[in-house]
């Protein structure tokens, strides 16, 4: 196993000198010394504090958990072969065919990092939170200080957690109850196709339990479309701010990308550019 975690670390330092801070949404300026990421950069991606990110790399921290091992994974822009030689080399086993995957290709992350004036987030086949840009973050607040456990849409509209009070309040163009069982439909299909998935099964169970209107909604919802839609979030910051909201399918991966835009020019694209510039929080408002 000592051999493990210094291999372990080894792959690590090796990968973030090989990804370049463009690719993950990073501004390159002169002087920069780091030939890729720097430590901390890797650490604000993955959602880890950059002393645990030393340990790792020096071998100093052990057993890294599958989850840590998949969102260093995703913020190293691995491709799949390499992803599964980071999680042997941790000790663990590679996630298996039949089960959701969380794997975000490369290109995926490089789109969403080129498109930094758009609020995206990237989210698994259970509707988990796999993916976001500086953006999303900006708009929504920053999901890495959510527990990972989490991190997923239905949770934040059925769960009582962390995830539910994490959601800034929000109003769709939707029908009334149109949205809410649109996610439970897709849970249902998800569970059809992934019957052995038990993050999955677990998720389903625990709001099932939770949430009375989750549990009408299992036994009545049917498959709906995902179409384009209208969204007002109060932000803290800016006040209102309505947004075309469209989700879009990553074919080969089971992904979505959700995406938040305005027209050129309207009221609510001068709050996004304000959110952009001040990162979600006013000026004379930083913590």
């Amino acid at each position: 196993m000592a051999r493990s975690r210094s291999d372990f670390g080894a792959l690590l330092h090796a990968w973030r000198d090989r990804l370049s801070p463009a690719d993950a949404g990073f501004p390159v300026t002169r002087g920069r010394r780091a030939p890729g990421l720097r430590r901390e950069e890797l650490a604000q991606l993955a959602g880890l504090s950059v002393d645990y990110v030393l340990r790792l790399e020096q071998g100093r921290a052990r057993n890294p958990s599958a989850q840590v091992v998949g969102a260093l994974a995703r913020a190293l822009q691995l491709s799949r072969s390499e992803r599964d030689e980071l999680y042997r080399t941790a000790g663990l086993l590679p996630p298996q065919d039949g089960t959701i995957a969380t794997h975000v290709p490369p290109g995926i992350q490089r789109l969403t990092a080129r498109l930094g004036d758009v609020p995206i987030g990237v989210f698994a086949a259970d509707w988990t939170l796999v993916w976001w840009n500086g953006m999303w973050s900006a708009l929504h607040g920053d999901p890495s200080t959510v527990p990972a456990t989490e991190r997923n849409l239905a949770r934040a509209v059925f769960g009582a957690g962390a995830a539910r009070a994490s959601v800034r309040p929000f109003r769709s163009d939707r029908a009334d109850g149109e949205f809410p069982a649109s996610i439970v439909a897709d849970l249902k299909d998800a569970v059809s196709r992934y019957p052995a998935d038990a993050g999955l099964d677990r998720l389903v169970r625990d709001l099932r339990t939770a949430s009375g209107a989750f549990a009408r909604l299992w036994t009545t919802a049917t498959a709906s479309q995902h179409t384009s839609d209208r969204k007002t979030i109060r932000h803290p910051e800016v006040g209102d701010i309505t947004l075309d909201c469209d989700v879009l399918v990553v074919p080969g991966a089971d992904l979505r990308m959700v995406t938040y835009t305005a027209a050129a020019g309207s009221d609510d694209a001068g709050k996004l550019d304000l959110l952009r510039v001040t990162n979600g929080r006013a000026a004379g408002m930083l913590p």
